[in-house]
């Protein structure tokens, strides 16, 4: 029933929904840090500044590591379907998908020119290997790795280390001294200085912060996972795939209450052990939660008042690199002191309505294209240099 249902439906709407979802909620969390630039007014009225913070704690508490991690499960997802398609011609993805990460170094490049040290896309070039080697094994092992990535094993070794070794150290990779960097260049106004130092100093800082934040072994963990998911068709609607979602909603759900006070509890110990076992706590946290949305928007999604209600998010997931990276030159143009330089009289609420402003002229735009196109202008680009030089 599942195959029959997935050759009916080739494309999964839920998943374009929750695709969108994910972005659209990147671009509410990255209006809020003004692009990894926290210049704010200097002096705000009492209610504003309360208004500010409840902002500032409702957006982060439900989308901050949690929008990027849905992102990344369903790169993973994607991963499947185009590896799935291409067994079934008794070809092997793995080679052109290597060629497909070199592209997409290519608009990390661009994104990251608008965007000082905070792009993402070269951290899933990077990890995205991990795809490349486990493509070929069994679910069972694609399980394993997965938990395995995601318990945090980097973490628990400095943990270790130190418990039997007190004077052991993390590595001192800098990190702090080049977003200082970052944000001097960023402050000058100098357009030419701003994407130069973004595409090399800035770069080589998000990847050094995604070390120290956990991010690089849960990016890979959620690759898998959502590799995972594509092998089982758990994104294709049937009864017993709902009620593994219900299951899947309520445990993480539970999980997440005792996880999120744990990480609190380790956060007050010593620095080391914030940076080690409390990193791997936050990240749990955050796992638990970001599987609390996946589950809620998928069981949601099978509801017609809740689909079409979040209808328009499918048109923006299916353009959601198009959407990322214009974001982030949208976000520069109106915060940084090169443009606008809006960034010292925008609160966190203020940035919130510009955020959903962009969203919302996002949408209508995406709604237009693909009114008249099959792909986004970027998504386009992207495919059709991915597979040049062959037949599909």
């Amino acid at each position: 029933m599942e195959q029959h249902l997935l050759k009916q439906s080739p494309r999964i709407e839920v998943v374009d929904a929750l695709r969108g979802f994910a972005v659209m909620a990147i671009i509410l969390v990255h209006n809020l840090e003004h692009f990894i630039f926290p210049v704010y007014p200097t002096h705000t009225p009492g209610w504003l500044d309360a208004l500010d913070q409840g902002v500032f704690n409702v957006v982060f508490t439900l989308f901050a590591g949690k929008a990027y991690a849905i992102f990344a499960l369903l790169f993973g997802f994607t991963f499947y379907v185009q590896s799935n398609n291409r067994e079934n011609q008794n070809k092997d993805f793995g080679y052109r998908f290597l060629w497909r990460l070199v592209l997409l170094a290519g608009f990390a490049t661009v994104n990251a020119a608008f965007f000082p040290a905070g792009d993402v896309l070269l951290l899933f070039v990077v990890v995205g290997l991990v795809l490349f080697f486990t493509r070929h094994w069994s679910d069972k092992a694609v399980f394993i790795a997965a938990v395995i990535f995601l318990l945090q094993p980097v973490e628990w070794f400095h943990y270790i280390a130190h418990l039997l070794n007190p004077s052991h150290q993390l590595p001192d990779l800098n990190v702090s001294q080049m977003y200082a960097e970052v944000a001097e260049y960023t402050k000058s106004g100098n357009f030419g200085a701003f994407i130069l130092g973004n595409i090399t100093l800035g770069q080589k800082a998000s990847l050094l912060w995604a070390v120290n934040a956990g991010r690089f072994f849960q990016t890979a963990g959620l690759f898998l996972l959502g590799f995972y998911l594509g092998r089982k068709q758990l994104f294709v609607y049937s009864e017993a795939h709902s009620r593994l979602w219900v299951r899947i909603l309520v445990f993480s759900a539970i999980a997440f209450a005792p996880l999120y006070s744990l990480k609190e509890l380790v956060m007050a110990s010593d620095a080391i052990v914030q940076q080690t076992a409390g990193t791997a706590f936050d990240m749990w946290q955050k796992l638990a939660f970001t599987l609390v949305l996946v589950a809620s928007f998928v069981i949601l999604y099978q509801s017609k008042a809740f689909s079409n209600m979040v209808g328009d998010l499918r048109f923006y997931g299916k353009m959601s690199l198009t959407n990322y990276i214009t974001q982030s030159v949208v976000g520069s143009v109106i915060y940084f002191p090169f443009g606008l330089y809006l960034a010292p009289y925008c609160g966190y609420t203020l940035s919130l309505c510009i955020g959903w402003m962009v969203f919302l002229l996002q949408v209508a735009f995406c709604k237009w294209w693909l009114g008249k196109h099959k792909q986004g202008p970027l998504e386009y680009i992207w495919h059709k240099w991915t597979w040049i030089g062959t037949k599909k």
